[in-house]
């Protein structure tokens, strides 16, 4: 990291990653470009999760070539009187798999429906049977952990 005056610890970065709302996940197409799109991450243990459509262009790419990068924010504040912006990030580097174990996939898609939609969780039981077979969850084994802020 190049500004080691921001750098946080891995605790710190878990802690972002927890929190956060959304993350970016970059992935390689099959031509070699990058492709990035926002993920709803979940963090259960020390294993990042989620969830998609059962195909599309995140799936073929991690299909493909199976590392990862994933990215997120918290806490921003933009700072115009001084050109700047405050923020809590974290960077996750690992491999992505797609989930066949239907409990795992179970115990996943209750987490993050627990961290996304507390509130409706007595409807978890009904929205699984109607959509589990058209959700695919993915695990990712983090390689890498990386935390950075900048506070005034």
């Amino acid at each position: 990291m190049r500004r080691k005056d921001r750098e946080r610890d891995a605790s710190f970065a878990f802690e972002v990653l927890r929190d956060c709302e959304y993350a970016m996940l970059a992935t390689v197409n099959l031509d070699g470009t990058p492709y990035c799109i926002p993920i709803s991450p979940v963090l259960v243990d020390n294993t990042v999760y989620f969830h998609c459509a059962t195909e599309g262009q995140k799936l073929t790419n991690i299909n493909k070539n199976n590392g990862i990068c994933i990215s997120c924010v918290r806490h921003t504040r933009l700072i115009p009187e001084k050109f700047s912006t405050e923020y809590e990030s974290a960077v996750i580097s690992g491999k992505c798999a797609v989930i066949s174990d239907e409990e795992e996939k179970i115990m996943v898609l209750r987490k993050l429906c627990e961290k996304y939609a507390k509130s409706n969780m007595k409807n978890f039981d009904n929205e699984m049977t109607s959509t589990l077979h058209m959700t695919c969850v993915c695990r990712i084994e983090i390689e890498q952990i990386t935390g950075k802020a900048s506070m005034s």
